[in-house]
């Protein structure tokens, strides 16, 4: 049976509390996915022939589209049913998991992951847009909090998993689990989640949309491809400039169209920017830091890639804690305070993270993994949550959208510029005399690749330099992730409305929201 029902009356319905079971269960296949095949993909380089840049792509095929498409589908959702296309995204990603696991060859791989970009563009933008349509302001920060918890999952978890398939199974089985997860995701929308949608979103205009996946496609793409390449490369320098005038040429068409596809006005409320601005600050400490320690966890402490996810788990200890607790701070002393303080214990864990040396062992790192876990979680929560609260209800999909994109790009920003440090630092350091012009060449790639060359030549000596070069790199990426959230910090502190924004439309708009509200499907009657 479908009863029509206005969507904030969704926020009343004790029914809500499923359906953000649903949103979870969603979050969860991306959670998963992010970085398992970081741990098969030496197993199937080897298996499959792959080169180095060719690994590089099955994993970057997934993050070029996937950034390039979220503006786009949030503005689909806004027009035909966030819940039809979150569904949609899911089976998309659930097919792209399927041809991962029967491909062949390296370029099968990198077509699948193309194709799972597909569906993780659907899916997350629009499962945080569907959040202000259930969730009133009094518990859009639990909710936003769980969603949080939820994606950060897959840190530790992803590792986890991916560890115990290849032990047991060849390396197909990394995509095969998205399946089933895929599938209880699409059943847990269709039972639980209510649809919203505004049919007076603007028409997607092609032109535009060309336009933006052309230009953030450049732009992730030149971003990825720096810290091989160099960031003076011809090819580097050309797609940056492409992506300048692709991006600029898209705000000129949108500024002088009469409905515009990419709401540039919700760049001019304050409470949207400037809190979408602090959590892009923290996914770009973040993806540095969470670059930097899985590789220390394996290849300085020696761990297998099961016994790293679970020493990742106290990053989701710290982050459960704080998704617990942000909302009650945030009512006691506003969200500006809450956000401030998560970015200055961000700092705090790096900084902290930055006296790791070679001879500490595990205890100190759980430490500060499990401050920075509280850190992110109480600077990403409200400031996620300030974000969407800014949002007017009809426009949740395409504003969800532009969050999620600048999300996406600071932490591949973050990857890129902190990653490049990384290496740089770790070539710097390496000591290779003595070796061959080819051995001293391969491990200068990375601490694993200089551990394989200090095996083959029986040199303790590389080996032990590997690790303190590694660190000493490292070192370097968690005392540029502390100064950055120390400058977001003081940014948060002097800019950042000091309460959640509920609304910053005029109430006409307001009070013509649940006109337009679609028919919400009752589910299971």
């Amino acid at each position: 049976m479908v009863t029509v029902t206005h969507v904030v009356g969704t926020r009343h319905d004790p029914r809500r509390w499923w359906a953000l079971g649903a949103l979870v269960a969603s979050m969860l296949v991306l959670a998963f996915d992010s970085t398992i095949l970081n741990v098969a993909l030496p197993t199937m380089a080897g298996q499959l022939g792959a080169t180095t840049g060719q690994q590089q792509w099955m994993a970057d095929a997934y993050v070029v589209v996937f950034a390039a498409l979220m503006l786009p589908a949030g503005l689909l959702g806004d027009r035909f049913g966030r819940r039809l296309m979150l569904i949609a995204g899911l089976a998309v990603f659930l097919g792209g998991s399927v041809l991962g696991a029967l491909a062949g060859d390296v370029n099968a791989v990198i077509a699948a992951r193309a194709v799972m970009g597909i569906g993780g563009a659907l899916i997350m933008p629009l499962a945080l847009a569907v959040l202000p349509a259930l969730f009133g302001p009094e518990e859009r920060g639990k909710a936003v909090g769980l969603i949080t918890a939820a994606s950060a999952l897959g840190m530790p978890l992803g590792p986890l998993v991916g560890g115990f398939l290849l032990n047991h199974f060849w390396w197909g089985s990394v995509f095969l689990i998205n399946i089933p997860m895929a599938a209880i995701g699409i059943a847990a929308c269709v039972f639980l989640l209510p649809e919203t949608r505004d049919p007076a979103t603007p028409k997607v205009d092609p032109v535009s949309t060309a336009l933006s996946v052309a230009g953030l496609g450049a732009l992730i793409y030149a971003i990825i491809e720096a810290p091989d390449r160099g960031w003076g490369d011809g090819l580097e320098l050309a797609m940056f400039a492409a992506a300048a005038v692709l991006l600029g040429s898209l705000v000129l068409r949108e500024r002088r169209v009469s409905r515009p596809m990419l709401d540039m006005g919700l760049l001019t409320h304050r409470g949207f920017l400037l809190n979408t601005v602090a959590a892009t600050l923290v996914m770009f400490v973040l993806s540095g830091l969470m670059f930097a320690v899985p590789t220390y966890l394996q290849a300085v402490l020696g761990h297998d890639a099961f016994a790293t996810g679970l020493r990742l788990l106290p990053m989701m200890a710290g982050l459960l804690v704080a998704a617990k607790g942000a909302q009650p701070f945030v009512a006691r002393f506003g969200a500006r305070a809450a956000v401030s303080a998560g970015l200055v214990v961000l700092a705090f864990a790096a900084l902290l993270g930055s006296r790791t040396t070679v001879h500490d062992g595990y205890g100190f790192t759980a430490l500060w993994l499990s401050i920075t876990g509280l850190g992110f979680g109480f600077s990403v929560v409200p400031a996620m949550d300030g974000a969407l609260g800014a949002l007017p209800a009809a426009r949740a999909g395409s504003g969800s959208g532009l969050l999620s994109t600048f999300r996406q790009v600071g932490g591949a920003i973050g990857i890129a510029l902190l990653g490049s440090l990384l290496a740089s630092a770790f070539r710097d350091r390496l000591d290779v005399a003595g070796l061959p012009g080819p051995a001293a060449h391969t491990a200068r790639e990375s601490v694993v690749a200089a551990h394989v060359v200090a095996a083959h030549t029986d040199s303790a000596r590389l080996a032990a330099s590997a690790n303190m070069s590694y660190v000493h790199g490292m070192t370097l990426v968690l005392l540029v992730c502390g100064a950055a959230a120390l400058l977001a910090a003081l940014l948060a502190a002097l800019l950042l409305p000091s309460t959640p924004v509920v609304r910053h439309m005029p109430r006409e708009e307001d009070e013509e929201t649940p006109a337009v509200a679609a028919p919400v499907a009752d589910a299971g009657q």
